[in-house]
């Protein structure tokens, strides 16, 4: 299990490789997934952590979701502990019986190098009115890595809604992993915004989307200072990258990009509140006459 992490207990570097990998939403990739990271123990011994797209163990089907803990998560809890790596594969679709029937949420598990589920995260915003019968999750997710740092996760449509990713900063996340699957003409405007995520929360982001059907491709993973690290095409691709905690947490400290802005500690400082996060405050009245959240016609 993940234990409470300080900031001076962290090394300098920990590797997260993330993988554009081919999606089928017909067939099972699980194995596909166990031999990506099979060769990634191998090719890259230095990564510690893989991440995969969204839904990409058992693809965008609703049929396919499962109780969790359930058989897909079990198989990848295995390739954790043989691989001995740290998994974030993407997510799943979880069912949930509840008393007004049955939910699905669309669900991360964090699966650590034993084998152990340390936590899950369930989609804030699924991609409505398009993402049909999907439950939208409440919590948020952050996990420590012992002796690197303190990570958040996030999925697809969530990113679109900064404050997401500003409260997983405020929790202390220092990384943040976002699977996500996008398979339409927005894409471009999703490498913008994680760019800007990355920057405005002083925060590694790793924006790793899926092809066929899982989505166009083109991950992204930006550090702290907003510079992009890698940009990957529309193929499969393993995109292997050194995070360095010691500069993230000197520019945090000092200012991005050699002592310039301190957007973290500013919003801590404001002066000014955000009544619009006030549900009765009547900021948001506009809001409420664009009417209801339903598919063009």
């Amino acid at each position: 299990m993940s234990v409470a992490f300080a900031p001076g207990d962290a090394g300098a570097v920990f590797g997260v490789a993330g993988v554009q990998m081919s999606v089928s939403a017909f067939d099972d990739n699980v194995e596909r997934m166990g031999a990506y990271m099979k060769h990634i123990r191998t090719r890259f011994p230095w990564v510690r952590m893989v991440l995969f797209s969204e839904l990409a163990p058992l693809g965008p089907r609703h049929a396919k979701a499962e109780p969790l803990p359930g058989p897909t998560e079990t198989r990848l809890c295995a390739l954790a502990r043989e691989t001995g790596l740290w998994l974030i594969p993407g997510s799943l679709f979880e069912k949930v019986a509840g008393p007004a029937g049955e939910l699905v949420y669309n669900t991360t598990p964090v699966i650590d190098p034993q084998g152990l589920v340390v936590t899950r995260f369930r989609k804030l915003f699924p991609f409505r009115p398009y993402e049909r019968n999907v439950a939208g999750g409440k919590g948020f997710c952050v996990f420590d890595v012992p002796g690197a740092g303190r990570f958040g996760v996030s999925i697809c449509y969530d990113m679109w809604f900064p404050e997401t990713t500003r409260t997983l900063v405020a929790m202390g996340a220092e990384v943040i992993l976002h699977p996500t699957m996008t398979d339409t003409i927005d894409r471009d405007v999703e490498l913008s915004i994680a760019r800007a995520s990355a920057v405005t929360n002083q925060v590694y982001f790793f924006d790793v989307n899926g092809v066929g059907d899982g989505g166009v491709g083109r991950s992204i993973i930006c550090d702290p200072s907003g510079y992009v690290l890698h940009q990957a095409d529309g193929g499969a691709e393993i995109m292997p990258i050194e995070i360095d905690f010691v500069r993230l947490r000197r520019e945090r400290e000092r200012g991005l990009r050699s002592n310039l802005g301190q957007p973290l500690k500013s919003f801590r400082d404001r002066e000014c509140e955000f009544e619009v996060y006030r549900r009765d405050s009547g900021v948001d009245a506009y809001l409420h006459t664009l009417g209801a959240l339903t598919k063009p016609d």
